[in-house]
């Protein structure tokens, strides 16, 4: 053999000794002032910026806590941002398993927390109350109360998808155990 031997280190087993030295792997380290934590979490530092800060999971949190995703934008913008984030990210909607625990702690969707403000309800409102806010204003406007009313009849409609929605929630909550 000329030049370079085979190496020692590669497949399975381990043919070189355990005791045998290695170069120490550098680690880049928090950019918070202070702080000699790994730094392995990248933050923008600026929107729509392609440059980093690297943070610890500690201080990655903080960074992020009031992190405004859509600021800059119109309204018209970030209405069609959010649009196109939550169809580019269905899938990871679906995946229950990615979900939190429970009730106000950011467990609720979207469309679950527009159902709860169309009821009049907190974000960790029991499912009890939303049945009793639903019956509630659903008797205030229902078609045989206001016959021929246009407006009402879009209300109840309205107040029909919100509970369809929460109870569907409410069902694969329970499902899921």
């Amino acid at each position: 053999m000329s030049g370079k031997g085979r190496s020692n280190d590669w497949g399975f087993p381990r043919w070189r000794e355990y005791g045998s030295s290695r170069e120490a792997v550098a680690q880049r380290e928090c950019d918070r002032d202070g702080c000699s934590e790994a730094g392995l979490c990248p933050a923008p530092k600026a929107p729509n910026s392609p440059d980093r800060w690297y943070f610890c999971q500690a201080h990655a949190a903080e960074y992020n806590r009031k992190w405004d995703y859509f600021e800059g934008l119109d309204k018209a913008e970030k209405a069609e941002r959010a649009r196109a984030e939550q169809r580019d990210n269905s899938g990871y909607a679906e995946a229950s398993h990615y979900g939190w625990a429970g009730s106000g702690d950011g467990s609720r969707s979207a469309d679950e927390m527009r159902a709860l403000e169309l009821l009049g309800l907190d974000s960790d409102a029991e499912f009890d109350a939303v049945k009793k806010a639903y019956r509630q204003r659903a008797k205030q406007v229902h078609p045989d109360v206001k016959p021929g009313d246009e407006e009402a009849a879009q209300q109840f409609q309205a107040l029909q998808v919100a509970y369809e929605v929460l109870n569907n929630a409410e069902e694969r909550r329970s499902w899921k155990g």
